[in-house]
C-alpha cells in the first residue's frame, strides 16, 4: 500500500457517510488510519460496519488535543501510519468520489517521475444534507502552489485539506504549522511542502467538502482566531516567502499585511517601514504612495 488515508476524528454526525464514501471505492489499494480526539460520541459501532471492507486502524486518544492545537491532534494521527509513502487527512464530515484512490494511482507514475510532493483533486462545498452548493473547483493540471494560492486568496478557487494527498517525506521534513485552528495551516503546508514549486492536479475524480454549523469553516464564532491566524499566515509569507511570487502578487499579499496590522493595532513603525521597503523594491510605486498616506494617517490618529 502506498496510500494512507488519515481521518481525525470528532464528530459523528456525518462520520458514517466520510466512511461509506472510502468502502465505496472502486480501488481500495489503501489504509485508513482514525484517531478519536476523546470525543464523547463513540464511533467504534460505525466503524465495526465497515471493517468487512476497510483496512481500518482505530486508536481513541484519553486526551482532547482538538481543542487546544488541530494541527497537534492531525500530527499524532498521522504518527499512527505504518509504512505509507503517500497521505490524505480526510475530514471527518467530508465525501471522497468513488474514483479518487483509483485516480491516485492512475497518475501515481507521472507524479514519481516528476518528483512532486503535492496532489490535489477537484472539489466542491456541500451542505449538512450532502448536497453540493457550489460548482466543481477546478484546476490546471500542473500549477505553481504561489499561483495556486493567490487565486484562492482572490476568491476564484478553493482550497482545504482533504482534496489534498501529500508525500510523507516532505511531511517529515516541513511539519505544519500550529495556527489557531489551524486556519491556513494547510495553505502553508502546501507551500512548504512543494518549497514554493508545484502541485499536480487530478480533475477526474471530486472530493466533496462539508460546510456546516459544527465545521470550522462554517462557524462565526471563532472569527478573531481566525483574523489572528491569518495574520501570521501573511506575515510568514512577506517575510519568508515574498521571493517566490510575481510583481502583483507581492505588492496584493504586502497591502493586505497592512491591512491585517491596522485592524489588529499592530501597524508598529517598524513593520510598517517593512511594509513600504517591500513595495519599493518590488517596483510597485504608486501602492508605495497609498500605502504611506494610510500609514502616516494611522500614526497621526493614533497619537
Amino acid at each position: 500500500m502506498m496510500l494512507a488515508v488519515v481521518i481525525p476524528y470528532y464528530n459523528i454526525s456525518f462520520f458514517e457517510q466520510t466512511l461509506a464514501s472510502l468502502a465505496s471505492q472502486s480501488d481500495k489499494r489503501f489504509v485508513v488510519y482514525i484517531g478519536d480526539d476523546a470525543s464523547p460520541n463513540d464511533p467504534s459501532g460505525v466503524i465495526s460496519d465497515y471493517k468487512a471492507v476497510l483496512d481500518i486502524h482505530y486508536v481513541r486518544f484519553e486526551k482532547n488535543m482538538g481543542a487546544l492545537s488541530l494541527v497537534k491532534q492531525w500530527e499524532r494521527c498521522i504518527n499512527l501510519i505504518n509504512e505509507e509513502q503517500w497521505i490524505m487527512i480526510l475530514g471527518d464530515d467530508d465525501v471522497l468520489g468513488n474514483e479518487c484512490v483509483a485516480e491516485f494511482y492512475k497518475h501515481l507514475r507521472t507524479v514519481e517521475s516528476e518528483k512532486y510532493n503535492l496532489i490535489r483533486f477537484a472539489s466542491a462545498y456541500s451542505n449538512r444534507s450532502g448536497e453540493r452548493i457550489s460548482e466543481v473547483y477546478l484546476h490546471p493540471k500542473v500549477e505553481r502552489v504561489t499561483d495556486s494560492y493567490f487565486r484562492h486568496f482572490k476568491g476564484d478557487s478553493r482550497s482545504s485539506l482533504s482534496e489534498h494527498i501529500f508525500r510523507r517525506k516532505a511531511y517529515e521534513e516541513s511539519r505544519f504549522t500550529d495556527f489557531p485552528l489551524a486556519w491556513h495551516s494547510d495553505d502553508k503546508a502546501w507551500l512548504d511542502f512543494t518549497n514554493c514549486g508545484y502541485v499536480y492536479t487530478i480533475n477526474e475524480a471530486v472530493v466533496d467538502v462539508r460546510i456546516s454549523e459544527s465545521s470550522i469553516s462554517g462557524k462565526s464564532d471563532n472569527l478573531l482566531l481566525k483574523q489572528n491566524a491569518r495574520l501570521l499566515f501573511i506575515e510568514d509569507l512577506v517575510t519568508k516567502k515574498l521571493s517566490f511570487f510575481n510583481k502583483l502578487q507581492k505588492t496584493t499579499f504586502l497591502l493586505e499585511y497592512g491591512v491585517l496590522l491596522k485592524k489588529a493595532e499592530k501597524l508598529s513603525f517598524k513593520k510598517g517601514c517593512y511594509i513600504g521597503c517591500q513595495l519599493l523594491k518590488t517596483g510597485a510605486f504608486i501602492p508605495f504612495v497609498k500605502f504611506l498616506r494610510r500609514f502616516i494617517r494611522a500614526k497621526y490618529k493614533s497619537n
